[in-house]
């Protein structure tokens, strides 16, 4: 009965070192996942500058899985390639031993009044609780919350170990987990089973070394074990890995995955046949049934990623070659935004800020392609192409994909972002997505105009072609205003439009008056007339639009407007602003002066 008991309190504590681990590991990815990504981003082809890398990004968001999935999400975006991938898999397999050397700390032993034993996990663990649950209540700054749920998941993690460490002691009274890793070390394949079975249900090498180095705790575990269990586990957590790498991804993306289980294939055979050969030498004879500490097993994961990744490293092309024969390239036709799409990859949830920046790419390759269409759509009404035509259709559809597209991604990624500053990104991006759909359907509209034109043979007088030339020369500072407010969060940019647009709806307001003038006086057929409406309707539509991109920015870039958003747009059309009066008489001055030369 006593087991039992035993038993409970030992998940229990394993239940509390995943779940402090994890929350770590998904605040220091949210706090630090824009840095990363861009820091990533920038990867030369030097294997050595990837490698260290790998290893500095695993080492701060504590996840070789993380940093190999997130890797394999940043190549199927075209953002690095699969060359650059390789020297961050590599080092992202040594980067997750700083896991357990921290939890080394285990071993930790001080007198009282000893400034070790704040060092001790017993002392640790309340420590960072409390540090992390006093940011979290009582301080306001802008991380604070970020900060104390990192500190709140290093105390869980270690009060989780020092309850497994409890509850093991157990165990070792009965002599059970002496028997059990005795059983590991004298047969080595049943140890490496252990191991990467483990690794495999837990989906982390870290979590499963770590519960190592707490069982080592209680008995010590010997060197003839722990070295097969060791490399059973670097083989279980590569495997998870590449499956999550491989969901929904491209040939690109799983390749990496790949990758990951090869050199750790390789690192097994190469840390077995070493080790194999160093006993048979009579050189590990002392340590071979040696217990080893928690410190120990950590330095023994260590020297094992390290060695290998020296040995290792300059044959990397030969796993991407294998990887490449495993996996082959897609030969059915693919879109010519394929590698967008790819980049909106689940993997990216846990880093709101790489997940909202492959929306953005989509969004920003989304407008400007409208924008092309829009004016393909204006040269189809002076001089129609059929070729031309059929572009702004096929364009349209390749416009809603990836509105579709976009749209589903942001809806799936809800659930995993918290934080305000991001929650407020994907609400403004929620509201775009629309925005840019509509611009594609207005060139339609002002292409299916122009191919009526052409197929009834309409012509417009030369006035309303010189109309709709100075249309069109105000619609195109406006769209470059929109464009560089959004690529460039630019809030000066997005001031820009509203007077412009407001110039266009006086504009077609007068062109509309002239346009029934010419009506009345016979220079203009009906159903010319009704068609130089429906550009004139598209075009104003389109400049509403931007003025509703440019608005989407400023409440971005500062969300204390939110709410008074509509409210400020009102005040400016009433003259309440100085400057927005100015620019706006100067812009209605320029755009009226050139209708009456």
């Amino acid at each position: 009965m006593q087991y039992i008991f035993s038993v409970i309190s030992l998940l229990g504590g394993l239940a509390m070192f995943l779940y402090g681990m994890r929350l770590m590991g998904s605040n220091l990815k949210e706090g630090s996942s824009g840095t990363l990504k861009v820091v990533m981003s920038k990867v030369t082809d030097s294997y050595v500058k990837a490698f260290l890398l790998g290893i500095a990004v695993t080492a701060i968001i504590q996840s070789s899985t993380a940093t190999i999935v997130i890797t394999s999400g940043l190549v199927a975006a075209g953002i690095i390639t699969l060359d650059q991938s390789l020297g961050i898999i590599i080092g992202a397999n040594v980067g997750t031993t700083v896991t357990g050397q921290i939890i080394r700390l285990l071993d930790v032993e001080a007198e009282s009044g000893s400034i070790l034993r704040f060092f001790q996990p017993s002392t640790l663990a309340p420590l960072a609780l409390i540090i992390g649950v006093a940011l979290i209540m009582f301080c306001k700054f802008s991380k604070s919350d970020r900060i104390g749920g990192i500190a709140v998941g290093f105390g869980i993690l270690f009060s989780g170990l020092l309850n497994m460490t409890a509850s093991v002691n157990d165990f070792a009274n009965g002599g059970f987990i002496e028997k059990v890793f005795t059983s590991m070390g004298d047969n080595p394949l049943l140890g490496y089973i252990s191991g990467a079975g483990v690794a495999f249900i837990l989906q982390s090498s870290s979590a499963t070394i770590g519960i190592l180095q707490a069982f080592s705790m209680a008995w010590g575990i010997p060197f003839k074990t722990i070295y097969i269990v060791l490399v059973g586990i670097y083989l279980g957590d590569c495997v998870t890995t590449a499956i999550v790498c491989s969901i929904g991804a491209n040939p690109e993306s799983k390749r990496v995955g790949i990758i990951n289980i090869l050199y750790n294939l390789s690192k097994t055979v190469l840390v077995v046949a070493v080790v194999t050969i160093v006993h048979r030498m009579g050189l590990l004879d002392n340590l071979w049934t040696r217990p080893l500490s928690s410190g120990g097993i950590a330095n023994t994961n260590t020297v094992f990623n390290l060695g290998c990744a020296v040995v290792l490293l300059p044959f990397v092309q030969a796993h991407k070659k294998l990887a490449m024969r495993i996996v082959k390239d897609d030969t059915k036709e693919t879109n010519k935004y394929a590698e967008k799409i790819s980049a909106l990859n689940p993997v990216f949830f846990s880093m709101p800020a790489i997940a909202l920046n492959s929306c953005y790419d989509v969004l920003s390759t989304m407008q400007t392609s409208s924008y092309e269409s829009i004016d393909k759509a204006f040269d189809l009404i002076s001089e129609f192409n059929e070729d031309t035509f059929k572009e702004i259709l096929d364009e349209e559809e390749n416009i809603d994909m990836l509105t579709d597209k976009v749209d589903n991604y942001l809806v799936q990624m809800s659930p995993h972002i918290t934080e305000d500053h991001f929650i407020h990104i994907l609400t403004q991006y929620h509201k775009l997505v629309s925005e840019f759909e509509h611009l594609g359907d207005y060139a339609v509209h002002i292409a299916e105009t122009a191919k009526e034109m052409h197929d009834e043979d309409i012509q417009l007088s030369s006035m309303a072609l010189k109309e709709l030339s100075l249309i069109r020369l105000l619609l195109s500072s406006i769209m470059d205003y929109a464009k560089q407010t959004f690529e460039k969060r630019d809030v000066d940019a997005a001031l820009h439009i509203e007077p412009l647009e407001e110039v266009m709806d006086d504009l077609a307001n007068t062109l509309h008056d002239n346009h029934l003038k010419r009506l009345r006086e016979g220079q203009c057929s009906v159903r010319a007339g009704i068609l130089f409406l429906e550009i004139l309707t598209n075009a104003s539509r389109i400049s509403d639009t931007c003025s509703n991109v440019g608005i989407s920015t400023i409440v971005r870039v500062h969300p204390e407007r939110a709410k008074l958003a509509h409210s400020y747009i009102s005040s400016l059309h009433q003259g309440d602003d100085e400057k927005y009066n100015e620019e706006y008489q100067k812009a209605h001055n320029l755009y009226f002066r050139q209708l009456t030369e």
